[in-house]
């Protein structure tokens, strides 16, 4: 199965640029960057979209405009209109149970208490999607993990995460080339260089 459409979770606006819960939309960012794309501002699809080609691939590529607990009005909409299966999407989320640079791509699965993952599978009406999960790790107190995923991380894990995503990036062709094992199995043994 190719994956068509890649999203970027996150808070839209300024004030949570940075932060551990936007690295999902970071992420796809640093993927357009790559590629040279630009965003527009798509009302119908409450997102910034955009679209690139690999190996005569089309890949659209969505930042929902919404807060993170409304992320699947977004998925909904763009794969309703360009009748995109759940498997042919790849939602990118920060991930409390991975620590700062570890990355794990996989195929369902639950929520997990995360916000954006359950809206999108309550939208979708299936929990049938790939993710990339990128990890932030976890607060030494549940009560704590509002303000930890809404905070920056400190610059040492900032960098760890940035340079970890920018090695994945180099595997985005390997998995819309439907190559996903091959990834999956490169990250989960840590072996991305």
């Amino acid at each position: 199965m190719l994956i068509k459409l890649i999203v970027g979770l996150g808070n839209y606006g300024c004030k949570y640029d940075g932060t551990r819960h936007n690295l999902g939309s970071y992420y796809v960012n640093l993927l357009a960057k790559r590629y040279k794309l630009s965003f527009v501002k798509k009302k119908q699809f409450s997102s910034l979209v955009g679209k690139f080609v690999i190996f005569n691939n089309l890949i659209h590529l969505l930042i929902p405009t919404t807060y993170m607990n409304l992320s699947g009005e977004a998925v909904a909409a763009m794969s309703s209109f360009y009748n995109f299966l759940p498997a042919n999407i790849l939602i990118v989320h920060d991930e409390l149970d991975l620590m700062p640079g570890i990355i794990k791509l996989k195929f369902g699965g639950s929520h997990a208490g995360h916000n954006g993952l359950k809206n999108i599978i309550n939208k979708l009406g299936c929990n049938q999607f790939y993710r990339l999960r990128i990890g932030i790790g976890r607060p030494k107190h549940n009560s704590e993990i509002v303000n930890f995923v809404l905070s920056k991380p400190p610059f040492n894990e900032k960098q760890t995460i940035h340079n970890i995503l920018n090695k994945v990036i180099n595997y985005t062709e390997y998995v819309v080339n439907k190559n996903i094992i091959q990834v999956m199995n490169k990250l989960h043994s840590n072996i991305i260089n």
